[in-house]
């Protein structure tokens, strides 16, 4: 039985072996992440109605068909929703990255007079028993019907009427910066359409 000729332990011939492993490796990952690709974004857009949904429920339109965007709020997605030809208010898909270990994605749900309907938090990598607390109803619901316009959503903490989670102040100010850019960016987007009527 012939032996194996076995490489001598050169630093080239370790470059070349190591750099072998990483093409593999990245070929691996890449197929991997096209393969699962759609499969992602279907989640994704699951995630997306279901929050909807929560913030605006009673719809019988495609809010998702009709999402818009708004100039200065990159990331922002809005979904009117209606019910027949009533408008009962739009749905916004916002973010902050004011959060304690990241970004904190929700779902806030304006009525047609730009009260909060409803909050549904759709993502976020905070404290567990801390931050995550943001989904608990005792913490959410407390902006439910609120007008941003009279309403502070800022905590108390800072001046505001916002009652923050015990120990995680930090998740309820970027749960407020959420809320409050997505208040300020649909009334950016009225304002606009106003002018564009006036004209």
């Amino acid at each position: 039985m012939a032996k194996t000729k076995k490489l001598p332990s050169t630093f080239l011939n370790m470059l070349l072996v190591m750099t072998l492993v990483a093409v593999v490796s990245a070929l691996a990952m890449g197929f991997t992440f096209t393969a699962t690709k759609d499969a992602r974004e279907m989640v994704e857009v699951k995630r997306t109605l279901a929050g909807i949904q929560n913030v605006m429920p009673g719809f019988d339109n495609k809010p998702d068909q009709e999402k818009f965007v708004v100039e200065g709020y990159e990331g922002l997605e809005f979904y009117p929703a209606k019910k027949g030809d009533e408008f009962l208010g739009t749905a916004v898909k916002t973010f902050s990255d004011k959060g304690f270990t990241g970004d904190i994605w929700i779902m806030v749900g304006f009525d047609k007079d730009n009260k909060i309907n409803n909050i549904s938090v759709l993502k976020h990598a905070e404290t567990p028993g801390l931050g995550s607390k943001m989904s608990d109803a005792k913490f959410k619901d407390q902006f439910n019907g609120k007008d941003p316009a009279v309403f502070k959503v800022v905590v108390k903490k800072d001046g505001g009427e916002v009652d923050a989670i015990a120990a995680a102040t930090i998740s309820s100010r970027a749960f407020c910066d959420a809320v409050t850019r997505a208040y300020e960016a649909l009334k950016k987007k009225e304002s606009e359409v106003k002018n564009e009527s006036v004209e």
